[in-house]
């Protein structure tokens, strides 16, 4: 019931910035947290970065101090900031919702994924 649209992902040089944008649809349960996975080719998804619909983020090591993740509650939307950007960055951008609602249970959604590259 819940609907995630990813947007922003593309090419970008090493250093430079990209703004990933997720936006939920649906069934939204106001208590949840949003946040962002990526996969590099061989390699497992991996955490980047998630928040807390009451504002607790917590980053991956490999991105703290360059990725900021932030929310807008009122639209359902959540973003990623990514400065400083590295050729390791180079991977394909989930962004997940999960709730826990009473009686009802866990709900998990991913999105469609992003392609960011960081090249030269």
């Amino acid at each position: 019931q819940v609907q995630l649209v990813e947007s922003g992902g593309g090419l970008v040089q090493p250093g430079g910035s990209l703004r990933l944008s997720c936006a939920a649809s649906g069934d939204i349960f106001t208590i949840n947290v949003m946040g962002w996975y990526r996969q590099a080719p061989g390699n497992q998804r991996e955490l980047v970065a998630t928040t807390t619909s009451s504002g607790t983020t917590n980053y991956a090591d490999s991105v703290a101090g360059r990725f900021t993740i932030s929310r807008d509650n009122a639209k359902n939307t959540v973003h990623l900031q990514m400065n400083s950007l590295k050729p390791e960055d180079t991977a394909v951008y989930y962004c997940n919702y999960a709730a826990a609602r009473p009686v009802v249970g866990l709900l998990e959604v991913w999105g469609q994924g992003t392609l960011v590259t960081v090249s030269s």
